[in-house]
């Protein structure tokens, strides 16, 4: 809309339309209407008499031209009297041209609304108002574009209290200082209409019917030192690219503005559920089909959208169609440079199925796929695969692929996605695919409700079936495809023909006979191949050399196999030296000759012993995992016998041997149990052993997580405190039946070691034993136990007992509990001959000292003697 008026206040404002906006209404017009038009839904058939263009711009219901065309309110009228037809949005005195109609989104795009105001000396204040046809309201897309000098702009809504925005525009009295602060700003980056010479205000009129603008000058000298300067321009529009010229200029470069975008309004009935009421059912505006979305202003009204990714118009009966199988127009364009566009795609009106499958033709023979916000450029079309391959979106569009895609909501609203979300669908268009290879289906329905509806199905051809889209799980809609052994177009009738495959170069190797959807192949007799010049079956080359390559192959075989034979034996013996020797020089390596020496007397060689692998791997049941020490089911005495055993093998090599060892890798699956729960100690690859006069050794750290020392880890420095420290945790597992590395209950791992003395300072030490402890020991076996575990997991290794000291400890809770046991068979049966017997059957138990590759088992150590005493007397000590 524009008008022209002059403001009397001591001088005038002259006010100027835009170039591209429509003056007063014309005096001759198309079929302009006099009827008042309909209120209800027409069909297709009572619409075909009215026009369905102006110039270029096509007419939809419920917009018309003359009687009967047009729904009440949306009545327009074709202006012929200026040379190119312009459509014409009539409202009282004042008129908007209409330049694109599109019912299915519910856009109207019309020319921009343009203002030019000259205020002169004296004049600070101006208003102006703007009002939408009766149909139409206001988009969000829309914005004010001011270009001005030293003014304050307020846009409200409805009414002056309604605040939309505002916005501020200064200068300076500098053209050139202005046209390179706007050049600077320009190549920064930055939009060139944000307050120096011109301003915005972005639109939030959404669903209104019209906004009030105020001008307000600023104290300004500018407009007494330049004319030019003292207009200012307002621009309604979608978009305004601002240049300093058009500040200078009487009115802006049109070729810089775009038109406003409105939105469609049927106002007769303020919401969908009052117009779907029964007393106004008969003026509802949405068909059947269609979903009806209420506006978001106050004033009220609702427009329709057909659903999914059906299209068309939803204000006609049966207007929401999905696909249209119809037969095309026989002179359509198949072909725009290399790229075949088959039926259903196609370029021309007429010539494809639906909207979203209309592609374009460039003059550089360039197919495109526009999708509005987005042009790509057809490479590749498959009606076989269902795909379709692009490059880049021109440069006009977007910088990159996949920028921006439109996805259709079930309501049919369309919202914008960007950069980010990696399944998206545009319509008919799956953009989900890597590169640039989109998948494409002819409508978001399922094959099974497709063919329900034979009038719009799309796969018409004989010998043609229904194929689902997918998206991963997500269904997309369907497509058509020839049955196997036809080719063709499954949209069009009787398109899908039979493929010979006779004709197919070596697709049958043999005699050929086809067939509709198929073909026989009679294979040729073995020792013959089919020759495809002679086109019978002859006798193969391969026969023919058989003879001499099976003389030759017999000859070399026999030769091979001797060969063969005499490496394999002649391999064999030198493998079995090699591991000999590789045996013998790591049992060096892990201390047995030591060990050897630490036997070698008398005395210790009758408790301790050398066992072979294949002795150990009896003696463990092939190192079953049930014979490690974390996967026993353990009695509460079994327990605390292994864990004294334990600590006096590591005792025993910590001070009792000729020279002290300190293992470094003490933990529960380096301890075996026989089928009589003797503990094994082995595997003393980490070992290192220490001179008399040394305490400790630094070392690359070694060891395994949840056993190590936290003071050897962070210094690197070996002492017996480490295995000490090992010990305890393994005494921890003894005492809970957890991994030294576990999940708790929240998930997380947590170390066993921290698990256990947490507890203990939380006093919540019989929360976090085992049950079967639990059962078997009392309250102050457990808590000697925990505080000897407790003491081995100090942090400091100079705050931990020595392994000798544990032993001790250990052993006295043991006799401790024997002697417990002792008085109550006393107080039962008044003698105590039955424990005694029970426990002479161990008399004869020792822990085997072991050396094989790697492994290494060492004597346990008791009592309070010499160490020599010790160990003398651990043969006879009960288990």
């Amino acid at each position: 809309m524009c008008s022209t008026g002059v403001l009397l206040a001591r001088a005038c404002a002259v006010l100027m339309c835009l170039a591209v906006v429509a003056r007063a209404p014309p005096a001759k017009v198309h079929a302009a209407g006099t009827g008042n038009g309909h209120l209800g839904i027409p069909t297709n058939a009572s619409l075909a008499h009215c026009p369905s263009y102006c110039g270029d711009v096509k007419i939809s219901y419920p917009f018309g031209i003359g009687p009967g065309c047009f729904r009440q309110g949306f009545e327009l009228t074709c202006d012929s009297t200026t040379g190119s037809p312009r459509l014409i949005f009539q409202l009282g005195n004042n008129s908007t041209q209409v330049t694109s109609i599109d019912v299915g989104s519910n856009y109207v795009w019309a020319s921009a609304v343009g203002y030019n105001i000259t205020m002169g000396l004296g004049v600070d204040t101006y208003t102006q108002s703007w009002e939408a046809p009766t149909g139409v309201v206001i988009d969000s897309m829309n914005s004010i574009y001011v270009v001005g000098c030293g003014v304050d702009i307020y846009m409200f809504g409805d009414n002056t209290t309604d605040l939309i925005g505002s916005c501020m525009s200064i200068c300076t009295d500098n053209r050139e200082i202005m046209e390179r602060a706007n050049m600077g700003r320009a190549n920064m980056g930055y939009a060139a209409c944000e307050g120096f010479g011109c301003c915005t205000i972005w639109s939030l009129l959404a669903g209104r019917q019209a906004f009030t603008l105020k001008l307000g000058r600023r104290n300004s000298t500018i407009a007494l030192l330049d004319e030019a300067l003292s207009s200012i321009k307002f621009i309604f529009s979608e978009y305004y690219h601002f240049v300093i010229g058009d500040l200078y200029a009487s009115w802006v470069n049109t070729s810089n503005v775009r038109d406003m975008v409105l939105d469609i309004a049927i106002t007769d009935q303020p919401s969908c559920a009052s117009a779907q009421s029964q007393e106004n059912n008969d003026t509802y505006a949405c068909n059947s089909e269609s979903i009806c979305k209420d506006l978001p202003v106050s004033r009220g009204g609702y427009n329709c959208f057909c659903p999914g990714q059906m299209e068309g118009n939803p204000y006609v009966v049966d207007g929401c169609i999905d696909y249209n199988p119809k037969a095309p127009n026989d002179n359509c364009t198949r072909l725009c440079g290399n790229i075949t566009i088959p039926f259903p795609f196609g370029i021309e009106e007429g010539c494809f199925a639906n909207d979203n499958l209309r592609l374009n033709c460039t003059s550089n023979t360039t197919t495109i796929l526009d999708r509005r916000y987005a042009q790509y450029r057809v490479t590749d079309l498959s009606l076989d695969d269902g795909l379709m391959t692009v490059t880049n979106m021109l440069n006009d569009t977007s910088s990159n692929n996949m920028e921006r895609v439109v996805i259709t909501n079930f309501d049919g609203q369309y919202q914008s996605f960007f950069t980010g979300y990696t399944k998206v669908v545009d319509d008919n268009f799956d953009f989900s695919q890597e590169d640039v290879v989109i998948k494409w289906a002819i409508a978001n329905i399922t094959c099974q409700k497709a063919m329900l509806n034979k009038a719009t199905y799309a796969c018409i051809s004989d010998n043609s079936f229904c194929k689902e889209v997918m998206r991963g799980k997500t269904h997309d809609g369907y497509r058509c495809k020839c049955s196997d052994g036809f080719q063709g177009n499954p949209y069009l009738k009787n398109s899908c023909t039979d493929i010979d495959e006779c004709a197919i170069p070596n697709k049958c190797n043999g005699i050929c006979h086809n067939f509709d959807g198929g073909f026989n192949c009679t294979s040729c007799r073995h020792w013959k191949e089919y020759d495809p010049k002679k086109h019978k079956c002859v006798m193969s080359a391969k026969q023919r050399n058989l003879i001499l390559g099976i003389a030759i192959g017999l000859a070399c075989g026999l030769g091979s196999i001797s060969f063969a034979l005499g490496a394999i034996v002649l391999t064999g013996r030198w493998k079995e030296d090699i591991q000999r020797k590789i045996r013998r020089a790591y049992f060096k390596k892990t201390h047995g000759l030591l060990l050897e020496q630490l036997i070698s007397d008398e005395s210790a060689a009758n408790k301790t012993k050398i066992f072979t692998l294949d002795e150990l791997e009896e003696a463990t049941n092939n190192f079953d995992a049930t014979h490690v020490l974390v996967k026993c089911l353990l009695s509460w005495d079994d327990r605390i016998r292994i864990a004294l055993e334990v600590a006096g093998a590591l005792a025993y090599l910590h001070s009792a041997a000729a020279i002290p060892i300190f293992h470094r890798d003490v933990k529960s699956s380096n301890i075996l149990l026989d089928d009589n729960f003797t503990i094994k100690v082995f595997n003393f690859g980490a070992s290192r052993s220490l001179s008399l006069d040394e305490t400790h050794v630094v070392t690359i750290v070694q060891g395994t997580f949840g056993y190590l020392d936290p003071e050897y880890y962070h210094t690197g420095q070996l002492t017996e405190k480490s295995d000490v420290y090992s010990l305890g945790v393994i005494l921890v597992e003894l005492l809970t039946r957890k991994k030294p590395i576990f999940i708790n209950e929240s998930g997380a791992k947590q170390i066993l070691a921290h698990y256990f003395v947490e507890g203990l300072q939380e006093r919540a030490l019989m929360e976090i034993i085992d049950s079967q402890v639990m059962e078997e020991a009392d309250q102050e076996e457990i808590n000697d136990i925990a505080s000897v575990i407790e003491a081995c997991l100090r942090s400091k290794g100079g705050h931990r007992p020595s392994m000798k000291e544990v032993d001790m400890k250990l052993q006295f809770l043991r006799t401790k509990r024997l002697r417990k046991k002792t008085h109550l068979l006393i107080e039962k049966d008044g003698e105590i001959e039955p424990l005694l017997r029970s426990g002479t059957q161990h008399t004869h138990e020792h822990i085997d000292v072991l050396v094989n590759d790697t492994h290494l088992i060492v004597p346990m150590m008791y009592g309070c003697y010499s160490l020599e005493q010790e160990f003398a007397a651990s043969s006879s000590m009960a288990r």
